[in-house]
């Protein structure tokens, strides 16, 4: 018996992964464990080393979600991206509450996956709206939508990794933000006003902040005038590789913030960018075309390594 048990584990690896898992199901109908997000996060026990998956059947879920800290190695998946939606509608000028309140997802646990999912603030123009707040370390977003308008996405935690991949990522207003370091692979980035795409806030030592490559950037009608990225904090780092890039950037492509001083140490980069928004003779001075030597550097394996080798694509 014993033998045999050996024979299928190693024919089937998979089924020792799936035994090492808490599964939960998330039903807004009610044929799932729990009808409530946060509720299913609530039954998760401390600091796990293993994995729970936890899967959200479609459904529209209206409620603020916090994966706490000590929710760790959480994977989220959606049934589908379309119809499996977490929304709330909380903004910056509710009860003075100010930004970083204004979640309608805020992950703080490590580990981290979500994939096939809406994440959504639906508030109106009202001022900053996060949708996703994402403070802990080694998270990943597969083929996810990040819907709002000013501030929709906050890489929190300027010890933070954070991966997005084939994500549909919507906003008006510096809508990506924060100091986190942040891979963005193969994304679309809409925007919806004429404003500015990124506001990073990198610290000072740090030496990665955003990359984009291969991602798509568009702008709704009659949009015409945005900016690739604004500095939040003097040494943000940003930089666009492979991307395709719409009418609605700018010639110039970077702003200061209104602030000369941060032309001497924002750090602003682009490599082989395509479409009508690439214009890298018109950049601003301050900013830079990278060689081919230099842009081969930039890989996921490198970016995030660090201490733990971390790799959220290998």
């Amino acid at each position: 018996m014993k033998k045999f048990l050996f024979v299928i584990i190693l024919t089937f690896p998979s089924l020792l992964v799936l035994c090492q898992q808490r599964r939960i199901v998330v039903a807004a109908d009610g044929t799932g464990e729990f009808t409530s997000v946060q509720e299913a996060v609530n039954s998760i026990r401390a600091y796990m080393s293993d994995t729970t998956f936890m899967f959200i059947k479609n459904g529209t879920y209206r409620e603020k979600v916090v994966i706490p800290s000590w929710v760790t190695n959480l994977f989220m998946k959606g049934e589908s991206v379309e119809n499996t939606i977490i929304t709330w509608n909380d903004h910056a000028n509710i009860r003075n509450m100010g930004t970083f309140k204004t979640y309608t997802v805020w992950v703080l646990g490590a580990g981290f996956t979500a994939e096939d999912i809406t994440f959504e603030n639906n508030a109106e123009m009202l001022g900053q709206a996060v949708a996703v707040h994402v403070d802990g370390d080694r998270a990943v977003f597969r083929r996810c939508r990040l819907l709002g308008n000013q501030d929709t996405l906050l890489t929190a935690n300027q010890e933070s990794r954070q991966y997005y991949e084939e994500c549909y990522i919507e906003g008006t207003t510096d809508f990506i933000f924060g100091p986190a370091t942040a891979w963005f692979e193969k994304c679309h980035i809409h925007s919806k006003k004429n404003s500015y795409v990124t506001a990073a806030s990198t610290v000072e030592g740090h030496e990665y902040g955003y990359i984009f490559n291969r991602c798509r950037l568009t702008a709704a009608e009659g949009i015409t005038k945005v900016y690739l990225g604004r500095p939040w904090r003097p040494f943000a780092a940003t930089l666009f590789l492979n991307c395709e890039l719409g009418s609605h950037i700018v010639p110039e492509g970077w702003h200061n913030w209104d602030n000369p001083s941060n032309e001497q140490t924002a750090r602003y980069a682009e490599y082989h960018n395509t479409g009508p928004g690439a214009n890298p003779a018109a950049r601003v001075s301050w900013s830079r075309q990278l060689s081919r030597r230099e842009a081969k550097t930039y890989t996921v394996t490198k970016v995030f390594a660090r201490h733990d080798g971390w790799n959220p694509v290998k």
